[in-house]
């Protein structure tokens, strides 16, 4: 994964933690849950992107 992705997830990571807290803020349980399930695929991505720099250094 180059830079552009490592950005691409970390701006979706963002963009879920903002979800989760608007869906907190105004009782929206599935937006929340969507922020939440952002930021999981978000860590997933970067995990993948860890095993691979393992491998690769």
């Amino acid at each position: 994964m180059g830079i552009a992705d490592k950005a691409k997830n970390a701006a979706e990571d963002l963009k879920g933690k903002a979800k989760e807290v608007v869906g907190d803020v105004t009782g929206n349980d599935e937006l929340k849950a969507e922020g939440k399930a952002d930021q999981t695929k978000s860590s997933a991505k970067q995990a993948g992107e860890n095993v691979k720099d393992v491998f690769k250094g």
